[in-house]
């Protein structure tokens, strides 16, 4: 038998709001031609999101949607639309169209009150202006009038019918009691629609945190847990959890840091989208060290965010400036913007969520968070922890080399821990630190990691002046790091040391050289004097010569003289050796005899 056919499974339609955070959480937004159900107490946001959704939706589409109040008057949400900087009218132009149906109390209990006529009025105009999306607010303070639960239950179902045979998405807005997280009086209102948003307001260490959750969407996933919104410049934002895989991809490229010689001993800089975690104990010049990163960027031409926790912009690049470091010049250009947010009075994620408001806004290439565990001080240390996080993920995500300080855990100067736990997922970590020795404390700073590139292990002091940050050579004595005036007192005594070697070699090659002169004159004294003995013997050896040749000349004269005695010299020379000898003792024995 052939195999059956597979349904196509078709997804179900959507409408997206068009709010920051929420479409991703609901998985493309609210179910189009349904009935979404948003709860909440008083202050929670219901009638903002309903209003937001609306005008989004209207504006995408070029089509006008209908709001129906039951609690506030038209000029009251056109006014409350306005600190949003949305503009509503009464104009045919208006993206939407305010119907005010508040009822009292007297006129429904006058009579068998029904929805009938509204419904047959709202019909006519979903007609006329093509209306496909509309807002029931508040639809809670209308069904209490009746003060019938069997009456509230009609009206509910009439309203759902009425709803279907018109193929409207629809969203209905009513309050949650105080003692149960369920709408007033008529719980059902839940099953009958196919979403379900709760909005929730409380105080967590004495800051109101409000969030959002699904608690139900027929006919779809979404992603399930409690999320903080907050109220930004342009409506409601939910922050969200980012995606749940890590596509961020390493850079080749390097950033400089600003500071030639911090630059040298990371290797020739930071990776680009890479975020640095700048540890220390206050006063360390972590600001400074991220102030100069800030500058260094916008010379680049770089876009830069400076976000500052509990201190001012302005007092922040007034500071900066007389260590040499001027950012008004790039935030009045509009290449430097500048955050500045409480943490005492806003929660972390809320903080999240304007700051990726900000970096929506603004794109920057380069960020500075400073310091980034202010926003421990609310005392809600598990929510600051995964804001920490979530705030190093997003700026991956947007590709922005991010400078991050932080205070470090406890008053030990030397301790290196910070309270957020985010060194781990930080790729390059500074560490600043005091060294207080001989009556004075010294700054110092060292480089615990930087990943994928080689950088150095030293300890160097960090000296600031009017012309900004500077780092010592190291400089170690005895295996010891020296720093401050304990250096400048070795340095000095080395050289002073120096200096006395120097004098001290410098004497010694003087006499030296002068004991080699004297050896040399006299080596030549005495080789004048042996010239002149050789002279000297030459002298007489020729005196000698010429001495021995003259008394052999005057024999010979003396011979030719005599005569004879030639001749018999001549005939003594030709007799043999023997016979000479014989001849000559013959001549000796006779001159004897």
């Amino acid at each position: 038998m052939p195999a059956k056919k597979q349904p196509t499974l078709r997804p179900l339609p959507k409408v997206a709001t068009g709010i920051t955070g929420f479409d991703e959480i609901s998985r493309g937004g609210l179910p189009r031609n349904r009935t979404t159900l948003v709860m909440g107490g008083p202050g929670t946001g219901k009638t903002v999101f309903a209003l937001q959704t609306l005008l989004n939706v209207a504006l995408a589409h070029e089509r006008t949607g209908l709001f129906v109040a039951f609690e506030e008057d038209a000029h009251e949400i056109a006014a409350n639309a306005a600190t949003f900087g949305w503009q509503l009218s009464a104009t045919a132009k208006s993206p939407l169209f305010l119907l005010d149906a508040r009822l009292s109390p007297a006129i429904v209990q006058s009579g068998d009150f029904e929805l009938t006529g509204m419904l047959a009025i709202l019909e006519a105009k979903k007609r006329e202006l093509g209306a496909d999306l509309i807002v029931f607010d508040g639809i809670d303070v209308l069904l209490s009038v009746l003060q019938d639960p069997r009456s509230e239950m009609r009206e509910i179902y009439r309203l759902r019918d009425w709803l279907a045979r018109n193929e409207l998405t629809a969203i209905i807005t009513t309050k949650i009691d105080d003692n149960a997280s369920r709408p007033v009086n008529y719980s059902f209102m839940q099953f009958m629609a196919d979403c379900v948003i709760r909005f929730d307001r409380r105080s967590e260490q004495a800051i109101a945190v409000r969030r959002l959750e699904l608690t139900k969407y027929r006919g779809s996933n979404f992603l399930p847990g409690e999320y903080p919104l907050s109220f930004g410049r342009h409506g409601i934002e939910v922050a969200t959890p980012g995606a749940m895989e890590i596509p961020h991809k390493a850079s080749p490229e390097r950033v400089s840091t600003g500071f030639g010689s911090l630059d040298s001993m990371l290797g020739g800089g930071l990776f680009r989208g890479s975020t640095t975690l700048i540890t220390g104990a206050p006063g360390t010049s972590k600001t400074t060290l991220a102030g100069q990163f800030a500058e260094s960027a916008c010379r680049r031409g770089e876009r830069t965010l400076f976000v500052s926790f509990d201190e001012s912009g302005d007092r922040i690049s007034s500071n900066l400036t007389s260590l040499g470091i001027h950012l008004d010049t790039y935030v009045k250009s509009g290449l430097l913007c500048m955050y500045f947010g409480r943490t005492d009075m806003v929660n972390p994620e809320e903080h999240l969520i304007r700051l990726a408001a900000s970096i929506h806004e603004h794109q920057p290439r380069c960020m500075v968070i400073d310091p980034l565990s202010a926003i421990v001080k609310s005392g809600a240390l598990l929510y600051a922890r995964a804001v920490g996080s979530r705030l190093i993920y997003l700026a991956r995500d947007n590709d922005i080399t991010t400078f991050i300080t932080s205070l470090v855990d406890g008053d030990d100067p030397q301790a290196e821990a910070t309270e957020l736990q985010i060194s781990t997922i930080a790729d390059t970590w500074i560490h600043l630190s005091y060294l207080v020795r001989g009556g004075e404390r010294n700054r110092a700073l060292t480089i615990i990691k930087s990943r994928g590139t080689k950088h150095s292990n030293q300890v160097r002091e960090l000296m600031l002046s009017s012309a900004g940050l500077s780092l010592t050579e190291p400089y170690s004595s005895g295996g010891e790091v020296l720093m401050g005036t304990l250096r400048w007192e070795k340095e000095n005594k080395e050289r002073d040391r120096k200096l006395q070697r120097r004098a001290e070699f410098a004497h010694k090659r003087r006499t030296l050289q002068f004991a080699e002169a004297d050896i040399l004159a006299r080596i030549t004294a005495l080789q004048l004097d042996l010239d002149k003995q050789r002279s000297a013997l030459a002298l007489y050896t020729r005196d000698d010569e010429v001495r021995h040749t003259s008394m052999g000349a005057r024999k010979d004269e003396l011979r030719k003289m005599r005569g004879g005695d030639d001749v018999a010299t001549k005939s003594v020379a030709s007799i043999p050796r023997r016979g000479r000898t014989s001849a000559k003792s013959r001549t000796n024995g006779e001159k004897g005899a």
